[in-house]
């Protein structure tokens, strides 16, 4: 057994660096462990940007907060926080008519009706105007009515509504920092010029261009995509996804609400003619972006694209050109370094996992936490650990371009026509003839069947390519059985949906503010959603007369 470990050094900033330092900090120093005086160090460069987009999260979130011992309050405030019920996707998928099927992916899980998987069920009788997420998930109704998850003045989470948050990263990475440094965190504010290594080619040490000398025993590389220390300087390879993803660019810019009183409670995701549009509406502005591949656009016709999508409220936006490195590093944990965030890889953000895997990187690594010696099983467990969620995410967001059937532009053909991981393919090939299940996922820590089952049928694949007769075949899948399902879950949706509060409301309530309090200084048109009608109230009716349609 060597020495144990007692000083930590990160070396980057941002999200990725200050949330690895807070998680870090509040894990390593509870009662009991043996690390639990170790010290935390984080040295940043203060002439570096960080690359700020991160801002939609995945079920999590919460977790992740108490973890750290970020109060509720505090975060929304700070944070400008909102809730996120989902992500609504347009325009990915046409159907047999060329017109674009739009979808809900919520949180709320599949259920299972007779020990069969609702989605069996839907395949074999449907549910007449209603969308596949709206014979189980309240996600649809709520965000057509501007709700949020909670009833008003409630105190815990409400069990009938899956959730995440949108925020503002610049704002979630100040308050971690300032967090940090008030709980004893060490602060070095500089660049880093040069970095030690020992003769097994360790890092001995950074040289800090004001500090000097500045040893370090496990250091975690939190340098983005330049992977100052893991890629440039001990040499692991960096494995690209652009085989299997074309995007390799966005487009990304901050602007106003245009009808405050109306705040979304989902993530959007708009498919353009050469990627897709985020849209990620926060309390007080919107975050939206253009993902794109740099072989079907140049940066000035995304930009002219993206652009035009925006419309009116393009006005006065000028955005910021991020090019994005697409994969992994092979081994996320190489000697005594530890990449963490960008630099041990990135994906696309079309299903907001960004901070979702710098919060599992830091479990596993204080599950698999070293003394000085450095055990070699420790580090390959982690390292296996990662190369495999990394491999999950890919797999995910690839599914969404494989079952694309949009042809109006080459982009679209090619995004599809682009070669699947061995692991995707051999599902894609099974579910033509069942539904995704539990023993298809041979690593799924971030995915469920569930979620999979959401973009198939979300997607309409059974319709518009797959066939359903083959899925439901063997089946004993009684109409009856579906119908009292129907009319329990949709009398469910609407007590939620009456009983929850407005978003905003909500929102102004958890930050402890005036609702009267005017939120924003402007008047200008309403415009609900580019490209959209405006969401609309949910009708309490009949099942066979509810308005259905998404928006």
């Amino acid at each position: 057994m060597g020495e144990p470990i007692t000083e930590i050094t990160i070396v980057g900033g941002g999200t990725a660096g200050w949330l690895t330092a807070s998680l870090l900090q509040s894990i390593l120093t509870r009662p009991g462990r043996a690390d639990k005086d170790v010290r935390i160090t984080l040295v940043e460069s203060p002439n570096v940007p960080t690359v700020g987009v991160g801002e939609a999260t995945v079920p999590g979130m919460p977790r992740t907060l108490k973890n750290i011992g970020i109060p509720e309050a505090e975060f929304f405030k700070t944070c400008n926080t909102s809730f996120k019920l989902g992500v609504l996707f347009r325009n990915w998928n046409v159907d047999n008519d060329g017109a674009p099927v739009d979808y809900v992916n919520p949180f709320n899980p599949v259920p299972r009706v007779e020990g069969i998987d609702a989605g069996y069920f839907m395949l074999r009788h449907g549910a007449g105007a209603l969308d596949f997420v709206q014979t189980y998930s309240a996600a649809v109704d709520l965000a057509r009515a501007h709700k949020g998850p909670r009833v008003l003045g409630a105190k815990e989470n409400d069990p009938r509504v899956g959730f995440a948050y949108h925020l503002d990263a610049g704002k979630f990475a100040h308050m971690l920092r300032d967090t940090c440094i008030a709980r004893g965190v060490t602060h070095i504010l500089e660049d880093v010029v040069d970095v030690e290594q020992d003769d097994r080619g360790y890092i001995a040490a950074l040289n800090l261009k004001e500090s000097g000398r500045h040893p370090v025993q496990l250091v975690i590389d939190c340098t983005g995509f330049r992977g100052v220390i893991i890629n440039q300087i001990l040499k692991e390879p960096f494995v690209s996804y652009s085989r299997y993803l074309a995007n390799d660019r966005a487009l990304a810019v901050q602007i106003p609400h245009r009808e405050p009183s109306k705040l979304p409670s989902v993530t959007q995701s708009t498919a353009l003619g050469a990627g897709w549009v985020w849209r990620v509406p926060l309390f007080h502005r919107i975050g939206t972006g253009y993902v794109f591949s740099s072989a079907h656009r140049t940066d000035e016709q995304a930009m002219d694209e993206f652009m035009a999508h925006l419309g009116e409220e393009a006005e006065g936006a000028e955005p910021r050109v991020i090019p994005m490195r697409v994969g992994r590093t092979e081994r996320a944990w190489v000697k005594n370094c530890i990449a963490v965030g960008l630099s041990g890889g990135f994906i696309e953000p079309l299903e907001s996992t960004a901070i979702h895997m710098i919060d599992t990187a830091v479990r596993w690594l204080t599950t698999y936490f070293p003394d000085q010696d450095f055990a070699d099983p420790l580090r390959d467990r982690y390292n296996k650990l990662s190369a495999a969620l990394y491999d999950e995410v890919r797999d995910f967001i690839c599914l969404h371009y494989a079952l694309g059937n949009r042809s109006d532009d080459p982009y679209w053909i090619d995004a599809r026509n682009l070669e699947v991981p061995d692991s995707l393919a051999e599902n894609l090939e099974l579910w033509k003839h069942t539904l995704p299940g539990p023993y298809d996922l041979e690593f799924a820590s971030l995915f469920s069947p569930g979620v999979y089952q959401t973009v198939l049928l979300g997607k309409r694949v059974y319709e518009t390519g797959y066939g359903s007769a083959e899925v439901t075949r063997n089946l004993p899948l009684r109409q009856e059985v579906w119908g009292r399902h129907l009319q329990a879950a949709r009398t469910a949706i609407r007590k939620s949906v009456s009983e929850m509060a407005d978003h905003r409301t909500l929102l102004t309530q958890l930050r402890g503010e005036d609702r009267a309090a005017p939120v924003f200084p402007m008047a200008q048109p309403t415009v609900a959603m580019p490209g959209a009608a405006p969401l609309k109230a949910p009708q309490i009716a009949p099942l066979e007369k509810e308005d259905a349609s998404l928006l």
